[in-house]
């Protein structure tokens, strides 16, 4: 009896290890599938139309305006399909019905470098996107192609941000991410001489050749992209951005780019000397009769006429813009906008001059620095505002 009690317990604990050991290799075998599950169905921008696009036939579509070097494939709305040219650095994503007819795009570019690191950046990117498709409204072939230039660490916050910004937006649209650094290989042979007259450090750098992007982005696109609106990201938007768009249908002949006027004496400041020497001149008197320079919150580039403006290419070249500089004894810090506003002086006819309401600045730095009494004769704006513009950081009212 005692030999077969030590032959039940010894039975007992083989049967007990055995059934620990399946324990352990069932929970094993559990763990590879969800890994191999859930890691391979992860939801993001860009992984879920990869499968749709495997059993998806790709539309190919014709474009008015560009083909940006890359296939103009549309897929479904519920996903987002990113590619990347590899000679451009360019990486595109889509959110357009398969199938959908393109009668119309329409172009906008924004600066998206260095979003990564700075909460205030990122927060000013949502009010933009959220208030932007709030508002937006777009034809039934129409897509609104939407332009970052950035840095990879900022597209990944992008690509991963996009999707939920632009949910309630009912329009079709694409998004395109552009290499900071490509481009500003570009620009810089170009710009560079303008840059020790209008940036805030001295001399020229290869790092703020992307602050002049506008002043020669028709150098450095495709040709077949025509039209361009550039657009700051601390902007909140009351209404529908294509209505910016037929801005450009209302330029005069001659005019090259839409710009809204600068709503601070900036340029009452910069221009002290000129206007010292020249006490009759117009040169940073408030409006409607003076000539207070312009803000690049919001641009209309017409690219076409840009590259066949001779007017305004004469002006890119060195030994212009270092003529018009010593003419006006200009030194700015604030890139293209200076450059525009110092050519402004000379060349009004290169602008369309768009509505204080679709660039309504709100900050209000010169009133609390020497211009208090002048201030409200550049601040006011009477009208519609379209497009707050919450520039040096001012807090932008709530709807």
């Amino acid at each position: 009896m005692g030999i077969l009690r030590v032959l039940v317990n010894t039975m007992g604990r083989v049967s007990t290890f055995r059934s620990y050991q399946f324990v352990l290799l069932l929970t094993a075998a559990l763990a590879v599938v969800a890994f191999y599950f859930f890691g391979s169905e992860r939801h993001d921008f860009s992984s879920t139309t990869k499968r749709i696009k495997q059993t998806q036939a790709s539309h190919n579509t014709n474009r008015n305006d560009a083909d940006l070097s890359l296939d103009t494939r549309l897929v479904h709305p519920e996903g987002g399909e990113l590619e990347r040219d590899g000679e451009e650095g360019e990486v595109r994503a889509r959110r357009a019905d398969s199938g959908h007819e393109v009668s119309q795009y329409y172009h906008a570019l924004m600066m998206f470098t260095k979003v990564d690191k700075s909460r205030s950046l990122q927060e000013k990117f949502r009010v933009a996107m959220l208030s932007m498709a709030k508002y937006s409204l777009f034809l039934d072939k129409e897509v609104l192609v939407l332009h970052f230039v950035s840095d990879e660490a900022s597209r990944e916050l992008g690509e991963r941000m996009l999707p939920e910004l632009l949910l309630v937006g009912t329009f079709q649209y694409e998004v395109v991410f552009h290499d900071v650094g490509v481009l500003s290989q570009k620009l810089f042979p170009i710009v560079e001489a303008m840059q020790k007259h209008f940036s805030a450090g001295s001399g020229a750098y290869y790092s703020d050749a992307i602050f002049f992007l506008s002043v020669a982005m028709h150098h450095i696109m495709p040709a077949d992209l025509q039209r361009i609106v550039q657009l700051d990201l601390d902007l909140k938007y009351r209404s529908n951005i294509r209505e910016l768009f037929l801005e450009f249908d209302r330029f005069p002949p001659g005019a090259v780019i839409g710009i809204a006027r600068e709503m601070q004496p900036v340029y009452r400041h910069t221009f002290w000397q000129y206007r010292k020497e020249n006490p009759q001149s117009r040169v940073g008197e408030p409006p409607p009769d003076g000539l207070p320079g312009f803000n690049s919150g919001v641009m209309l580039l017409d690219l076409g006429a840009m590259r066949t403006s001779a007017l305004y290419n004469q002006l890119l070249e060195p030994r212009n813009v270092a003529q018009l500089a010593d003419q006006y004894h200009f030194r700015g810090h604030l890139g293209d906008q200076d450059f525009f506003s110092m050519i402004g002086m000379e060349h009004p006819g290169l602008f369309h001059q768009l509505a204080c309401g679709w660039n309504r600045q709100l900050c209000t730095w010169w009133r609390e620095h020497g211009y208090g009494d002048v201030f409200q004769l550049y601040y006011r704006c009477e009208g519609p505002v379209y497009i707050y513009h919450g520039n040096c950081n001012t807090p932008i009212p709530d709807d």
